[in-house]
């Protein structure tokens, strides 16, 4: 064999092991697909559960949330167990909610201003999905149990949605929850004032059914565009385009208008 011969040959011999490597890759990405859809958890999408899976066999945890479009440290979860009191006086747990998606957000009732802005927010969303409300329970996470005591939680919520729970608890018990949705408050105290308020960051947070927190939502953020990101999810596991979207496993906060100057609620904080 001359030289050409022999380079052709070993060109033919190199094409048909790609070709056999590229029918390898998808073989084995098909698999891996089908295993996902078979073995995805109640409320969670395909991509999802491939992503959580493709995680596990290299021993990773699944990516985090990101934040202001910064991908959270490896291993940075948001969400989890929690032992706290309903409005009612219940003991509850997280297991108290297993199955339903839940829109969470941390505040106080004695908030002036932005609590009740956002809360009046998830009330209009909750509105905008209709019959969809139903599978989704609005929820109240007070970072002043010092004041917000299950009575008071009870007229408080019940003004923005007769479905609405308030949750309190000891101030280890709220901290525990604070911490696993990586929430800051602190008590701040002013001279003109003769009372106390909480500084706390203000984000609304879309919990899927396994209590894993699925979308972010910046202060302000419109209450379609969070029915929509709720529904996109409730239909298919996955934060309708347009809003927000999961890429690459990640959950991208859905940004809201732009907040007053000063008050910090562009970062996703409060000064209430």
């Amino acid at each position: 064999m001359d030289a050409a011969g022999h380079s052709a040959y070993v060109r033919r011999i190199m094409l048909h092991a790609v070709r056999f490597i590229a029918l390898g890759v998808i073989l084995v990405l098909g698999i891996a697909w089908g295993a996902a859809w078979v073995g995805r958890q109640e409320g969670e999408g395909v991509g999802e559960a491939f992503s959580r899976q493709a995680a596990w066999l290299l021993g990773q945890e699944a990516v985090a949330p990101s934040a202001g479009g910064v991908q959270l440290p490896q291993g940075m979860a948001l969400g989890g167990p929690f032992s706290l009191t309903d409005h009612t006086g219940r003991a509850v747990t997280e297991a108290d909610f297993a199955g339903r998606y839940l829109l969470v957000y941390f505040g106080f009732t004695y908030c002036p201003d932005v609590c009740p802005t956002e809360l009046g927010i998830i009330a209009s969303a909750m509105d905008e999905l209709g019959d969809e409300a139903d599978r989704v329970t609005p929820v109240l996470i007070t970072i002043d149990p010092e004041r917000d005591s299950a009575e008071a939680l009870a007229d408080y919520v019940g003004r923005f949605h007769p479905r609405m729970v308030g949750l309190t608890g000891t101030p280890a018990q709220i901290a525990a929850a604070a911490r696993a949705y990586r929430v800051f408050y602190a008590k701040v105290n002013r001279p003109e004032m003769t009372d106390y308020l909480m500084d706390h960051s203000s984000f609304i947070y879309l919990v899927g059914p396994d209590g894993r927190v699925r979308a972010l939502f910046r202060p302000q953020t419109a209450p379609e565009a969070i029915a929509q990101a709720v529904r996109g999810q409730l239909r298919g596991g996955r934060v309708s385009e347009g809003g927000g979207f999961r890429r690459g496993g990640a959950i991208v906060i859905i940004a809201g208008e732009a907040a007053p100057a000063g008050d910090g609620a562009g970062r996703g904080e409060s000064r209430s």
